[in-house]
């Protein structure tokens, strides 16, 4: 009864979902947040909002989190836990959520308190003044993150952006809000190993972004190695598309086209008479075409297995929707 008398009031209703692996610091203080934002409020547009749920997605992590999420699903109605059999990563943990949630939008924040939850409303306003199904929040300041791994981050992004063509990594944040129905399908088709960003853009290609400020981390250190940032950029590139494979066939007819032109340079040699070094030449012509038409080869081959790939990925055909104007979309 509550939701539809929200519902007739225009009232947008947020699940929001939150991966934990060491939060038994902080999720109090973020729960603490959250809780005035479940009662009704309003967004800096005039747009009347509520978070009906928290979902805390327990990733197995090495403190006490268990507890802490416990505790606070019995002191507040709206706390919701979701226990994982095992470490799954924070993107897993993350889709684990969207597909337990049941609000008109999916909220994703980070356990360390650096997303500031007042902040939804700002990603609500553009989500529906531009009718975007995915806004990522754009941080108005540097990243709590040393410079190190900020420039390592923007550098990655970039060169993700060029392999995976078409995918605008840059936007990428782990604070975004999602429409729920596209948020749950997602999760629903998404496979092992697949960068939910990525996912996302799939059945929402032109995400909208809204500034945001983001807060320091505290004392916490980051739950991610360099080994696994690079497993992390690695998994992003190869859920973005084909771009990589397709660089391999190209670069298997540059080699070939490099071939030619030194047989056709060593023709017309021979034809004007010049002496050329016996054996060389034709040894790096047929070194050259082998390689291109192996590099080739492997680039075709490396399509279908592309294919295979994206099944395995779980990217859709195709995803059915609901008329925008019925939906949170539709309201101003």
């Amino acid at each position: 009864m509550t939701d539809e008398r929200s519902h007739l009031n225009g009232e947008h209703l947020i699940s929001v979902v939150v991966p934990v692996y060491r939060g038994e610091r902080y999720l109090p203080g973020l729960i603490d947040e959250i809780e005035p934002l479940t009662k009704s409020s309003t967004s800096p547009a005039g747009r009347p909002y509520r978070v009906t749920e928290v979902l805390l997605v327990h990733d197995c992590g090495p403190d006490d989190s268990r507890r802490v999420m416990r505790d606070l699903a019995e002191s507040h109605s709206f706390v919701r836990p979701i226990w994982l059999s095992r470490n799954y990563g924070q993107h897993a943990a993350t889709l684990a959520g969207m597909a337990s949630s049941g609000g008109e939008w999916i909220a994703t924040l980070d356990e360390d308190g650096q997303h500031d939850p007042a902040s939804l409303g700002t990603l609500l306003d553009v989500a529906v003044s531009e009718r975007a199904a995915v806004v990522y929040a754009r941080p108005t300041n540097e990243p709590p993150h040393s410079r190190f791994r900020n420039l390592t981050s923007r550098t990655a992004k970039r060169l993700a952006n060029i392999l995976s063509g078409g995918v605008d990594a840059s936007v990428f944040q782990s604070y975004r809000l999602v429409l729920g129905a596209v948020g749950r399908s997602v999760a629903a088709y998404a496979g092992a190993g697949v960068y939910l960003d990525v996912a996302l853009s799939w059945v929402s290609p032109r995400p909208a972004t809204a500034p945001v400020l983001l807060r320091g981390e505290g004392e916490r250190t980051s739950g991610y190695s360099t080994r696994s940032l690079l497993s992390h950029f690695w998994r992003m590139v190869l859920s973005s598309g084909t771009r990589a494979l397709r660089i391999v066939s190209g670069l298997g007819i540059a080699f070939a086209i490099v071939g030619l032109l030194i047989a056709i340079y060593v023709v017309l040699n021979r034809l004007l008479g010049a002496v050329l070094i016996q054996g060389w030449t034709s040894l790096i012509v047929v070194v050259l075409l082998s390689t291109g038409a192996v590099l080739f080869s492997l680039g075709v081959i490396a399509e279908y297995v592309g294919v295979a790939v994206n099944m395995a990925m779980g990217k859709p055909l195709y995803l059915i929707t609901s008329d925008p104007a019925d939906g949170p979309l539709g309201r101003t």
